[in-house]
């Protein structure tokens, strides 16, 4: 789903069996240790993007709310350097929905799988700085779905397992809530009717019923998105996913139609559905969501 070759791209790796995966994770924690600081910093990935100082919230139980989401995902989530611009991803735009008592950090980046985020260590540097009452946002399914390239395929199965050993059981047993996101729309319908198809059925499907089976709070981000492609059509789509003009913009001198990343407009729309979501979840995160109207 990378369109880029440079950071975005992963070296080929095997698919591991269940055993291999429980050693790859260990190991990569392991070797992370007390530079959990640094791994932060790992290409492709942003750092903490704090709302702004200040006190939390304080609610009725008297529990003050600050917490730090995190999120594990792809380049549909991802956060762009400025050479990028337009292109940006849901992760990137989701700080403008929580209020300043939320940290958002986007661990996302393009190529990746729910496997190869394993592997490389990227979900061991999150749990290295996880902290009780903080959450894990997980959307994988459109790189997993790459049968193609072994180097990113992950069987529907073997997604269903790492999304419950680990990143809902291995999340909560640090005291954090895992949040799954279904993998979002590409820009994928059928040209008879109009409307859009379902993308990845198969990993949506696993999705929702290992969330079901962890009892994991869901973001059902397939249907929220289709359901807003629908709502305003094919053409407006284009305005939504990285279709653009050339010379419209000096990063993309040439034009680009590409029907799965998003320009900046299309981020914030699925940021808002996110969002939207998430205040009806009733976890302490959803009294800190920013109705819509109040965020720009």
């Amino acid at each position: 789903m990378s369109r880029r070759t440079s950071s975005r791209t992963a070296p080929p790796l095997m698919t591991p069996t269940v055993t291999s995966r429980r050693r790859v994770l260990a190991g990569a924690a392991a070797a992370l240790g007390a530079g959990a600081a640094t791994a932060l910093s790992l290409p492709g990935s942003a750092a903490a993007a704090p709302r702004g100082a200040g006190p939390g919230t304080q609610h009725a139980s008297g529990q003050l709310v600050t917490a730090t989401v995190y999120i594990a995902s792809d380049s549909t989530a991802q956060t762009y350097a400025s050479r990028f611009y337009p292109e940006a991803g849901w992760g990137q735009m989701i700080p403008r929905y929580f209020t300043r008592n939320i940290t958002v950090a986007n661990h996302a980046i393009g190529g990746r799988s729910s496997r190869t985020f394993i592997e490389q260590g990227r979900l061991a540097a999150i749990h290295q700085v996880i902290r009780p009452g903080d959450y894990l946002f997980v959307q994988f399914g459109h790189n997993d779905a790459s049968a193609s390239r072994p180097d990113r395929y992950t069987p529907p199965a073997d997604y269903k397992e790492y999304l419950r050993r680990d990143y809902i059981r291995a999340t909560r047993s640090r005291g954090a809530t895992p949040v799954v996101v279904t993998p979002v729309s590409r820009r994928d319908y059928n040209p008879s009717t109009g409307r859009f198809n379902v993308s990845f059925p198969a990993y949506v499907d696993a999705a929702k019923a290992v969330a079901a089976e962890e009892n994991a709070p869901l973001v059902d981000l397939s249907a929220l998105s289709r359901a807003y492609l629908n709502s305003i059509g094919v053409e407006a789509s284009k305005e939504i996913f990285l279709w653009l003009d050339r010379g419209e913009y000096p990063n993309f001198p040439n034009g680009v139609q590409d029907n799965t990343h998003f320009q900046e407009k299309g981020a914030i729309q699925m940021a808002r559905l996110v969002s939207e979501a998430v205040a009806k979840l009733g976890l302490p995160l959803s009294g800190e969501v920013v109705p819509p109207m109040a965020s720009h």
